[in-house]
């Protein structure tokens, strides 16, 4: 399976050839990767922006293409060049649907009115924190990201206030949702969506809600919505392990999170989503959405739970210093991030399984390669249960303890609630799968015994030719 495409390199001293102004979109490295190839060279003329890494200077040159520079004669004789991006880390090109003859499909904001009118119902109870994230994608056709995150910016009149260009806006939204791979079982627009209405349950507890300034609403409703962008559905090890080229390019430190806040920035750009603005707010905008999304890097867990239960035992978090009602950001979206646990049962089952199939995935991808296979991802050694359970005891539970020492309220109470239960549900499921197997062994064993046996007979009485002895 592959995983993604190592592309040429488009130096950064040369001019920008032909065939890169023809496209929209790549990304583009120097160093090399052992697992995957280069793709033909006609694959980059499908491709929708760039960035492009020169080792010789360790920086990133983001040319986020606006359409398609070089369309014309050429881009009019051959249709294929318009039809898609390819994202950094798709595992293979999916053809043209103009090209297949489908037809396109609706326009995402033309849908039938009967699911228009129940998302709509959705979303006048979209701060209840059994919100089904599953039913609101359905009914709004695969867009619940872009739908849910640009009725919560209006809600909060963050549009108006800041003056952001509705069409550059929901441009800004579309292609967000373009750049999470809806073939990731767990990292997709979905999850994106999931973790964006997580943030907004947190935004209006009472703590926050009296503190928070607008400019600090609209950078985590934003980080929430991009925090996982073009994630390629395998960890941090399996990039480092593997020599993939972003490793290198962030020195294998928090690798996805910062291509996450990278790849967020040049949608932000590419879209001037931020142009009207000074160029000193909108570089503050890029730097604070990026310090959110790092905050994410599981690795760096312990961390911010010490300095947050520092914090609260020493009482001195104070919300009218905007350095703390960032902190406060960057642990209300690390909850969010991992609330799957904490939501209801009917819920939190199905992230689970979907998670767990993301980490089986990769570890069917090691084994194919050779690889050491990493932990939680030998699908033949690990269960959900014991996934799910183990990462509710050292991961979750601290985290949601100590913020429900900060925000001590019926939410709070509620998501331990549910991840206590939750977890109850996985033992006893793992109970059950004990019971059947050791029930099963005997009758195995037995059946093995039975067959052992009547070969025995039957080679003594058939199949041992006269004159031969049996010891």
């Amino acid at each position: 399976m592959e995983v993604c495409y190592q592309l040429p390199v488009l130096p950064l001293d040369r001019p920008v050839p032909k065939h890169v102004l023809s496209r929209r979109g790549a990304i583009s490295f120097s160093s090399s990767s052992s697992l995957f190839g280069a793709p033909d060279p006609r694959q980059l003329s499908q491709r929708r922006g760039a960035i492009s890494y020169d080792s010789s200077d360790q920086t990133a040159l983001y040319i986020r293409m606006l359409a398609r520079l070089g369309c014309g004669s050429n881009s009019a004789s051959a249709p294929e060049r318009r039809v898609h991006r390819l994202l950094s880390f798709q595992r293979y090109l999916h053809s043209s649907r103009l090209l297949r003859g489908i037809p396109q499909q609706m326009p995402l904001h033309i849908l039938d009115e009967d699911y228009t009118g129940q998302a709509r119902c959705m979303l006048d109870k979209v701060g209840n924190w059994n919100f089904d994230i599953f039913l609101f994608d359905r009914l709004t056709n695969g867009n619940s990201l872009i739908t849910l995150t640009f009725h919560l910016l209006n809600q909060y009149g963050l549009v108006e206030l800041f003056q952001l260009d509705m069409v550059k806006l929901w441009r800004f939204l579309v292609m967000v949702q373009e750049d999470y791979h809806s073939d990731n079982p767990y990292h997709n627009a979905v999850h994106a969506a999931d973790v964006t209405q997580a943030m907004y349950c947190y935004i209006r507890e009472p703590k926050l809600a009296k503190s928070l300034t607008s400019y600090d609403i609209l950078l985590g409703l934003l980080a929430a919505a991009t925090h996982d962008l073009d994630h390629p559905g395998v960890n941090q090890p399996f990039l480092i392990k593997t020599d993939h080229y972003l490793a290198s390019l962030y020195r294998n430190t928090s690798v996805l999170e910062n291509h996450h806040w990278k790849s967020a920035v040049g949608l932000l750009r590419e879209t001037g989503l931020f142009s009207h603005m000074p160029p000193e707010d909108s570089r503050s905008m890029e730097r604070d959405l990026g310090s959110l999304i790092l905050a994410t890097d599981i690795s760096q867990q312990n961390e911010y739970l010490s300095r947050f239960r520092l914090h609260l035992d020493q009482q001195n978090l104070c919300l009218s210093s905007a350095s703390h009602r960032h902190f406060i950001l960057q642990m209300a979206l690390k909850c969010a991030d991992i609330c799957n646990p904490c939501r209801p049962w009917e819920l939190s089952k199905q992230w689970s399984e979907k998670v767990t199939e993301e980490f089986f995935q990769q570890g069917d991808i090691e084994k194919k390669h050779h690889l050491e296979v990493s932990p939680l991802c030998d699908r033949e050694t690990n269960s959900v249960g014991n996934i799910q359970i183990g990462f509710m005891t050292y991961v979750a539970e601290p985290l949601f303890a100590e913020w429900a020492r900060f925000s001590d309220t019926r939410l709070s109470q509620t998501m331990l609630g549910h991840m206590g239960l939750n977890k109850a549900s996985w033992g006893g499921l793992q109970q059950e799968l004990s019971c059947a197997s050791e029930e099963a062994e005997p009758t195995t064993a037995a059946s093995k015994d039975g067959d052992a046996a009547g070969t025995t007979e039957g080679t003594s009485s058939k199949e041992i030719p006269q004159g031969s002895s049996v010891s």
